[in-house]
């Protein structure tokens, strides 16, 4: 794996870690977003993950866009043209291959998610964060508009009005009032944030993976299709639910009375 993104398994669990603490893990200017897609690609690939978690080296998750980059783009040296397909082509390649991930990825938001950064975490399916951890969609600081989805990803995790409160004013939250908007699901002390979502991961891992795949699929389709269309897909995957062996073995399992054996098949 390359500089930016550390990947690491252990069993069915794929821990991701943003490395470039002493930047504060930005998105952009680096190899980040090359970095995610080769390891979204190989978690896609690898039957044998089960879930992930994504969280920040030092002392933030991801404070969002290089700062020079911004500087080169406000400079006039490229032109509007070149700054629209920079984006296509960088930054929003992103969401669309994260939010996409049918294994599911627990953000542990170590610290501040910024801009780009609190949109990443929006990326992911679950959010824990550690007491310190602040969130901000920060972009209107600096005369810029969210430009990696995070207008359509942060309404649909707190709702329209908190979420416009956030992108308009650009003021930052703490831990515990992203608690009570629903941002994360959890805050615990910084010391427990790696193995608080490694347990989550576990017991996700736990279960058929066919099952948790294709759950998440249906969750995220149901962010956008009718009831009708979503009945239709759910009766579609749990025909094929119904014809996995592991299916079969948990309901032997429950019928023995004993602990099951899922092998993903």
């Amino acid at each position: 794996m390359a500089d930016f993104l550390r990947y690491e398994q252990q069993g069915h669990i794929v821990t991701l870690t943003m490395n470039e603490p002493e930047r504060r893990n930005p998105l952009t200017g680096n190899s980040a977003v090359d970095d995610f897609l080769a390891a979204i690609a190989r978690i896609r690939d690898d039957r044998s993950v089960r879930a992930v978690v994504l969280t920040g080296a030092g002392a933030a998750f991801s404070t969002g866009g290089n700062i020079r980059d911004m500087e080169r783009q406000a400079s006039g040296a490229v032109s509007g043209l070149e700054i629209r397909q920079d984006y296509r082509n960088g930054i929003q390649r992103l969401p669309l291959a994260l939010f996409n991930l049918e294994v599911p990825v627990i953000a542990a938001v170590n610290g501040p998610a910024m801009g780009a950064g609190l949109d990443l975490a929006c990326m992911c399916d679950i959010r824990i964060a550690a007491e310190q951890a602040q969130f901000a969609e920060s972009f209107v600081k600096l005369g810029i508009i969210p430009g990696d989805g995070g207008a359509w990803l942060l309404p649909r995790v707190i709702g329209l009005s908190r979420a416009a409160e956030m992108t308009f004013t650009g003021t930052p939250i703490d831990a515990r009032q992203a608690l009570e908007w629903n941002l994360v699901s959890r805050v615990v002390p910084a010391e427990q944030l790696l193995p608080t979502a490694l347990d989550i991961a576990a017991r996700i891992a736990a279960n058929p993976p066919h099952a948790v795949r294709m759950a998440k699929r249906l969750m995220r389709e149901g962010m956008h299709s009718r009831l009708d269309t979503l009945l239709e897909l759910s009766a579609g995957l749990q025909a094929l639910s119904h014809q996995t062996a592991d299916h079969r073995e948990a309901v032997q399992a429950f019928l023995e009375k004993r602990q099951p054996v899922f092998t993903g098949q």
